[in-house]
């Protein structure tokens, strides 16, 4: 494995600001979940059914104005499909589906700071199904985002949880599909453009959806916030951020990026409080913080490992 290359400072910032501008769109994407989830009546199916089916047909489009034919070439190896579909319903339909109804049962605030946890299941995992010995920095890195995670929750009471169990397990369940999301379509970015992935990926997940809840039935009264709201979330919280994060791909390196991506649950915080009208606590920001840190060392550690054995 090659040394990544030393880029300039004024690249390296560049690449920093695309990034910071697609974690924060996610950040406000969340706030708007928790509007649509808690302030609209609109039926959970009908909601993923809209979001996956309307942000996957607009990728495609997208992906076909760039690579034209290219984007089916990934339906001529079984194996790529097989991982392709493994990925849109492990990866983005559980996701999505665990992520919403966290924040329906509790806060956009919590249910973020529980998905970001996704680095430490990827690590778990690898130390239980590969029997990879846990380093140094992952057992630092564990221990305070369990104490990070703990004062976000429970505010400093640790006898009275501050959201809801269901909202609580929900949450770590998005953690771990966040995981999958991240893990499940590697092998078939080595091979296809990522953005094509995430095309037919969130496709393929609209389309399952539907077969659960098609979006003309029981469809919710059209009005103008929930048509605002859709396409804030389809545009700001799918299409929009993940093609500035790969666009940030090509001016700074991953782990600077990895770094940014906790500008999401910071931004998700600051608007949840003041447009949700959710209650400012500072132990809950210590918690948040913490569960950020926590991310920071653990990814940092394994980045060290890796430029170690690169050399």
């Amino acid at each position: 494995m090659e040394k990544e290359v030393k880029r300039p400072a004024n690249v390296v910032m560049k690449g920093i600001f695309w990034a910071l501008l697609a974690s924060t769109m996610w950040g406000i994407s969340g706030t708007v979940l928790q509007f649509i989830s808690q302030g609209q009546d609109i039926p959970v199916g009908w909601f993923l059914s809209m979001r996956t089916i309307g942000a996957g047909l607009i990728l495609l489009v997208i992906n076909f104005t760039i690579y034209r034919m290219r984007i089916f070439h990934v339906f001529k190896s079984p194996r790529l499909v097989g991982w392709l579909v493994a990925y849109a319903i492990f990866g983005l339909m559980a996701n999505l589906l665990t992520f919403y109804i966290s924040i329906q049962t509790g806060t956009a605030a919590a249910a973020t700071i529980l998905q970001y946890l996704s680095p430490l299941f990827i690590v778990i995992g690898s130390l239980l199904f590969k029997h990879q010995k846990p380093l140094r920095s992952d057992l630092i890195a564990f221990g305070i985002a369990l104490i990070g995670v703990l004062l976000a929750i429970t505010h400093g009471n640790l006898a009275q949880l501050a959201i809801p169990v269901s909202s609580l397990l929900w949450g770590i369940g998005s953690g771990i599909t966040a995981a999958f999301y991240v893990v499940l379509p590697r092998n078939v970015v080595k091979e296809e453009p990522p953005l094509v992935v995430l095309g037919w990926g969130t496709l393929i997940a609209g389309v399952l959806f539907n077969l659960h809840q098609p979006i003309w039935v029981h469809t919710p009264p059209i009005t103008t916030t929930l048509v605002l709201s859709m396409l804030t979330v389809i545009f700001v919280g799918t299409i929009l951020p993940f093609g500035l994060l790969l666009y940030s791909t090509h001016f700074a390196p991953s782990d600077v990026i990895s770094i940014v991506d906790a500008v999401q649950p910071v931004v998700t915080f600051i608007l949840s409080v003041i447009f949700l009208s959710l209650p400012f606590n500072w132990v809950e920001a210590i918690g948040s913080i913490l569960v950020i840190f926590a991310i920071y060392l653990l990814q940092r550690g394994r980045r060290s490992v890796d430029d170690k054995n690169a050399v």
